[in-house]
């Protein structure tokens, strides 16, 4: 499903902001559209970002809001809300103003937005460009570790610290001083955390294995591993723990069937990169390996994403240049 609408001329004013809390994409959409709604209404609007989890749980009282990077379901087709994505889906609006896009990222297409509005600078710009490079995951760019270094900020600081750290002011992430510590952290862990996991890698089913990762960028790392086929395993899965005892799932594979496995445990994202928030009754990561082997033992056979829905397939017919 491409662009379903063309940017609008008008744009209702929001009560709200909502976006993904778990990426730089989210981040940086939200802070996008925040510019923009001071632009437009002279007011700064609030956002509240969530995790997929929590997302799908909360109710949608607001008569009119701004949505991105959570994708498009029946729920959110009210009149006055604005929902920008580029994650699957197949709901089409009918009251709701729905910019979508699988082969552009959140904040690319909020940027796309902004400007149409008059909203934008190089930095901004740039911003974009590593977040649509980061989150659409194009190695082919020769900005590709640079624009992972962006990514990680959020996954090594978290959302709100990051967001309160720069004031909500986007600009002045660029050329922050804390991506050196990414850059090190980079260089020096990920080799060491790679040829770690690379050797504990636990079946979770005949589809899915479990890599515990010690040191480095579990994405880099898990990518890599993936890259290389070192296991039979099309699924990845990497769990982390929250502060307040949440265990998350990360899925990963190469051919677009991790999503059917995110879905099954009520989580989503792309069909390459996904991931899920387990049972509040899981609170270690061991019992997120036992959890995990208990659901998909009896899960349902993993087939890949097909057609439009495969984020790599779409972005290598349509030759996008980020």
């Amino acid at each position: 499903m491409g662009n379903l609408t063309a940017m609008p001329d008008t744009l209702p004013k929001p009560e709200l902001i909502l976006t993904h809390e778990s990426d730089l994409d989210g981040m940086l959409s939200g802070m996008l559209l925040q510019r923009l709604a001071q632009h437009l209404f002279g007011a700064r609007i609030p956002i509240q970002a969530f995790h997929n989890h929590n997302w799908r749980q909360r109710g949608l009282p607001e008569k009119s809001a701004w949505v991105s990077d959570l994708s498009f379901e029946h729920r959110l087709d009210k009149l006055n809300w604005v929902v920008i994505d580029h994650h699957s889906t197949d709901c089409k609006p009918r009251l709701a103003t729905l910019i979508h896009d699988p082969t552009k990222s959140a904040s690319l297409l909020c940027y796309e937005l902004c400007q149409a509005h008059g909203v934008g600078n190089e930095a901004l710009a740039k911003l974009v460009r590593y977040s649509n490079i980061a989150d659409l995951f194009i190695e082919t760019e020769p900005d590709f570790q640079d624009a992972c270094d962006y990514a990680s900020l959020v996954k090594s600081y978290g959302f709100w610290n990051l967001f309160a750290l720069i004031g909500g002011d986007p600009e002045k992430l660029l050329d922050h001083p804390l991506l050196e510590v990414m850059r090190v952290r980079r260089r020096l862990e990920n080799p060491l955390g790679l040829e770690w996991s690379r050797r504990h890698i636990q079946e979770i089913s005949a589809t899915v294995g479990y890599v515990s990762v010690v040191v480095g960028n579990s994405n880099a790392i898990v990518n890599a591993l993936l890259e290389e086929g070192a296991t039979s395993h099309p699924v990845l899965v990497t769990l982390f723990r929250k502060s307040n005892s949440v265990v998350l799932a990360s899925f990963r594979s190469r051919n677009g069937e991790a999503l059917a496995i995110a879905t099954q445990l009520q989580g989503g994202g792309h069909p390459n990169a996904c991931g899920a928030t387990l049972p509040r009754s899981i609170g270690t990561i061991s019992d997120g390996i036992a959890y995990l082997r208990r659901v998909l033992a009896v899960a349902a056979p993993v087939k890949p994403a097909t057609g439009i829905n495969d984020l790599e397939s779409a972005l290598e017919n349509l030759n996008i240049d980020a």
